[in-house]
């Protein structure tokens, strides 16, 4: 299957946790947004972003709100954007995007994990070079022809584009994603996003058999009971 399938797998997985920490995630991001870019929804791109991602997750307006009305309350929180690169079984990888506002008991409990799975923690980019970073944008609307068109018209580099049961996605450079999202709703002002997303995409993906894939399935469970692991992605085929 496709890079598309990967990244909407990736999203399942994402949404797939327990709501609590579902709504704790988009909390803290729509904190950090609105604490960065002021709490003006329209005027702040990437604050608009999540509210949008959260509202189609199903997060309660209340904690949406709460989120942004911390800022003008005078709380002061600051989180980490941190990355963890990690070496598991049978020639498995994975990396861990956490956001936190504790560096010390994130990497704690990554490391527990690790442990826990007999596995290694790598360097920065010992895993990453392996994988693609993408940001990913599907719509419906336009052909893919006609979206290159616009592209181009608008200057805007991408890397590829793709179409699919007439469905186009387009993947670029995480720093485009607002302004080819821009660039798309100049176009079509009503247009729906069905992703929006900034992944991580294997090149390269394996399949895991017996005690390693059991093993890999533990890790997996052990990462998504860690209140800072915000996404996870890695390059096992035949694990859901």
């Amino acid at each position: 299957m496709g890079r598309a399938y990967e990244v909407r797998k990736a999203s399942i997985q994402k949404t797939g946790a327990a709501k609590a920490k579902l709504y704790s995630m988009y909390a803290r991001e729509i904190y950090q947004a609105a604490k960065t870019g002021g709490i003006e929804v329209e005027a702040n791109s990437a604050l608009k972003r999540l509210v949008e991602k959260a509202k189609k997750e199903q997060v309660p307006m209340d904690i949406i709100k709460r989120a942004i009305d911390k800022v003008n309350s005078g709380v002061d929180e600051s989180y980490t954007s941190v990355t963890y690169e990690l070496f598991g079984p049978g020639g498995s990888n994975v990396i861990v995007e956490c956001l936190t506002d504790n560096l010390n008991r994130s990497i704690s409990s990554i490391r527990a994990a690790v442990n826990k799975c007999h596995i290694k923690m790598g360097a920065m980019g010992s895993v990453s070079y392996m994988y693609d970073h993408f940001a990913v944008v599907s719509f419906k609307g336009l052909d893919a022809e006609k979206t290159m068109d616009l592209m181009i018209e608008q200057d805007l580099d991408v890397s590829d584009i793709e179409e699919e049961d007439g469905q186009v996605i387009i993947y670029s450079d995480p720093k485009d994603l607002f302004a080819i999202k821009d660039a798309l709703l100049k176009a079509l002002p009503n247009i729906t996003f069905d992703l929006d997303e900034i992944v991580w995409i294997a090149k390269d993906k394996i399949s895991l058999q017996g005690e390693d894939l059991e093993i890999f399935k533990r890790l997996l469970t052990l990462l998504d009971d860690i209140e800072d692991v915000q996404h996870v992605y890695h390059n096992v085929e035949n694990v859901e």
